[in-house]
Order: structure tokens, then sequence, then C-alpha cells
């Protein structure tokens, strides 16, 4: 079973000069997805005005945090590495 070029069906693998990106891509999608909808929920309730309010926090949540962390994964790598024992 060889690798595809497709990641589903259609839609084609992000070439790898890309590679450093993606995981702050998602990393700050899946985040902000969650963090947003917790904020959400606590300032409406728990009720259906949620699905109206919801996704333009999430998406401004995105918007700010997507580029933060670009710019600061840098010097989380210099903390890292001053924090962790090498092996």
């Amino acid at each position: 079973m060889g690798s595809s070029n497709r990641i589903f069906g259609v839609i084609p693998k992000i070439p790898a000069r890309y590679k450093r990106l993606v995981p702050p891509f998602l990393i700050s999608l899946f985040m902000t997805c969650v963090v947003s909808l917790i904020s959400t929920i606590k300032s409406l309730g728990f009720n259906s005005n949620i699905i109206e309010h919801w996704p333009m926090a999430w998406l401004l949540s995105w918007l700010i945090a997507f580029p933060v962390l670009l710019i600061v994964l840098p010097l989380v790598a210099k903390l890292t590495g001053r924090i962790v024992a090498e092996e």
C-alpha cells in the first residue's frame, strides 16, 4: 500500500515546503475551536444561540491565534530546550 498524493479523495496533499506550517495551523484550529466553544457556552449558556454565535467567535479566535502561534513557536522551542534534559 503506497502513499497517495491525495488527502481525502480529490483534495491534493500540501507541498512539503509547507510542512512547518501545518502543525501550528492544526493546533490553532483545534484549540481555538474548543476554547471559543467553552467561552461561548459560558457567556450564553447551553442553548440554541450557540450555533448562531460560536462560529464567529471561533473564527476571530483563530485569526488571532494562528499568527501568534507562528510568532511564539520559536520561543517555545528555545524554552523547551532549556527546560527538558537531553537524552
